[in-house]
């Protein structure tokens, strides 16, 4: 059914784009070549004004038709992804450890990191300044 709803669609298109090339403008006599200056037509006294008109109209229309009938069989294969909450798998647990800590400061052999540090360490068992009372 989808093969044929294209195949109708792709000669919709061929016969919009003929009809619409026929056609000729207001005030351009470029028509004249295909016979809409004579009276004495296949079309009839009127011109094929009218009936390329309408014609370019239906097959327009049986155009968007088509379209929209292409887009629901779109619609009906694509599958409707699941809600998140819905899933019932558990989530993977990836172990995390922490990484060595990088010092910028090579430290000398025999001593400890601390110790070696150009900042000063503060010694909490100092007494601090109390404030004026």
């Amino acid at each position: 059914m989808q093969t044929i709803l294209v195949v109708v669609h792709l000669f919709l298109a061929i016969g919009v784009i003929g009809l619409v090339l026929m056609q000729h403008g207001k005030g351009a006599d470029a028509g004249a070549a295909f016979g809409s200056g004579s009276s004495g037509t296949v079309f009839g006294a009127a011109g094929s004004a009218n009936f390329l008109s309408r014609a370019t109209a239906i097959l327009a229309t049986l155009f968007f038709l088509t379209s929209l009938g292409m887009a629901w069989f779109a619609m009906q294969s694509v599958e409707r992804p699941a809600l998140i909450i819905e899933d019932d798998k558990p989530a993977i647990e990836i172990p995390v450890t922490a990484p060595a800590p990088i010092s910028e400061v090579p430290t000398i052999p025999g001593t400890t990191a601390e110790s070696t540090s150009a900042v000063p360490m503060v010694n909490d068992s100092e007494e601090k300044p109390k404030a004026a009372e």
